[in-house]
């Protein structure tokens, strides 16, 4: 109980930091700046995909997208490159096999309260399978017999309730979220440590679990800052990410 209550304190700390943090915003132009020498047709602003998604934290989330690339390139992938050199790739997919068979419970409750009886039975079986068969989640045996792993969390939950996503956020190491998005993961970050202090242990083996569940994400995650080669990343990052939100919710 008492590592949980430190999590709350923790997460609403972020959040609290991240809303007041989020006042800065894109620097004017000089005054010098050279006005355009094509005229731009009447209400393009409003039409143009790159303004369709709110964004009033713009300069707060640059430097956070900036502080991002590089902790990811100097601590987040040295810290994967060393797992991965260490461990047995059949011991890697077995851990990644089991915070996943973990996860299931969050997405089991998420798809009960969007009232989907299909996608909560499936994954109920998933992780009863998962969990007895597959030695605690540590073998997918699930998925070959046709139990297909399900992608539901509180976020989904709020859109399908109708709250919308608000502005565009992005978050420390998290990357890409909305203000609803990331009321929603906090939640599910309290749900999932519920579930670890259940396992009873210790704290120092809690807080092991917890950074090796970290690093088991961000292995299995392909994504590489700054590697499209395109100097509007920061928006086709952002566009990407709203509409595979909406997608999600409106399936």
């Amino acid at each position: 109980m008492r590592s949980f209550n430190k999590l709350l304190t923790r997460t609403m700390a972020i959040l609290l930091i991240t809303l007041l943090t989020a006042c800065s915003s894109v620097p004017e132009l000089e005054n010098n700046t050279e006005a355009p020498r094509v005229k731009l047709p009447t209400g393009y602003a409003e039409k143009a995909i790159i303004n369709e998604y709110y964004d009033p934290w713009e300069g707060f989330n640059r430097r956070m997208y900036y502080f991002n690339a590089k902790a990811d390139e100097y601590v987040l992938l040295p810290v994967v490159a060393g797992y991965k050199a260490v461990t047995p790739d059949i011991l890697e997919t077995g851990i990644n096999n089991f915070f996943s068979n973990l996860g299931e419970i969050s997405v089991f409750i998420n798809a009960l309260l969007q009232a989907k009886p299909a996608v909560a039975a499936e994954t109920f079986g998933r992780f009863a399978v998962n969990t007895t068969v597959g030695v605690f989640g540590f073998f997918d045996v699930a998925t070959p017999i046709g139990l297909d792993e399900q992608n539901e969390d509180f976020g989904q939950t709020l859109g399908v309730w109708g709250i919308e996503a608000g502005p565009y956020l992005v978050l420390p190491l998290l990357g890409p979220s909305s203000l609803r998005d990331a009321t929603g993961a906090a939640i599910d970050m309290l749900a999932f440590q519920a579930v670890i202090n259940e396992l009873g242990m210790a704290g120092e083996e809690e807080l092991f679990l917890s950074m090796l569940s970290s690093i088991d994400t961000r292995a299995n995650l392909p994504f590489r800052y700054y590697s499209s080669g395109s100097a509007f990343e920061y928006e086709r990052l952002k566009i990407l990410y709203m509409k595979y939100r909406e997608i999600q919710i409106a399936r």
